[in-house]
């Protein structure tokens, strides 16, 4: 698996460098969540607010929920323009689970392929990195996440309900992909949290 001098992972698409997003780039990502207006509406129920990238840079994860490391990526492109941004956990709620919070590509670029590309690269990085299982939690309702994630191999293993988003209260699917051969039930052994009969 290539990585570059950072342990990050290398891109397969000419002309886009991924660089580690820190404070310094706020004002930056701040912009790009604005310009993604319709993913923000369908997640939270309004569009990015003004604090919204502060909060994610600086956002802690639920209480008793732990990870080895928390990556915010950006994609930039020869004018060293964002055009994609992702947040991953490594190794959270087990060892070997990769919880990808967000996956958002500009959205001049929807529909180029290259959403399926980056996530492409970032998954051969997970699994050259330990990841087992790839985790994800899709708003249903949000129509082209439920498009987008099957089709790269993830299933719905549990839905939680009642889970307040910004403006709006959403129900959730939470899906998963194996990335080394393992079944459901052994994610789910991993998982407990997300067995269909455990606590919300």
């Amino acid at each position: 698996m290539e990585v570059d001098s950072h342990g990050l992972p290398a891109c397969s698409v000419v002309g886009i460098q991924v660089v580690e997003l820190g404070d310094r780039d706020e004002v930056e990502l701040q912009r790009f969540f604005e310009r993604a207006p319709d993913y923000f509406i369908a997640v939270n129920g309004e569009p990015a607010t003004a604090t919204e990238a502060h909060e994610e840079l600086q956002g802690q994860l639920p209480a008793g929920w732990a990870c080895s490391r928390m990556y915010w990526l950006g994609y930039r492109d020869l004018e060293n323009q964002l055009v994609a941004v992702v947040n991953i956990a490594a190794h959270l709620l087990a060892v070997g689970v990769w919880h990808i919070g967000l996956l958002l590509v500009d959205a001049r670029l929807h529909g180029t392929g290259l959403a399926q590309r980056l996530h492409a690269d970032l998954e051969a990085w997970a699994a050259g990195n330990g990841a087992q299982w790839l985790r994800l939690t899709v708003v249903i309702g949000n129509a082209k996440a439920e498009r987008f994630w099957p089709k790269l191999g993830y299933v719905q293993v549990r839905t939680r309900e009642g889970i307040t988003m910004g403006r709006q209260v959403n129900s959730v699917s939470i899906q998963v992909k194996a990335l080394t051969g393992g079944q459901v039930g052994d994610y789910l052994t991993l998982v407990p949290r997300d067995q269909v009969d455990a606590p919300s």
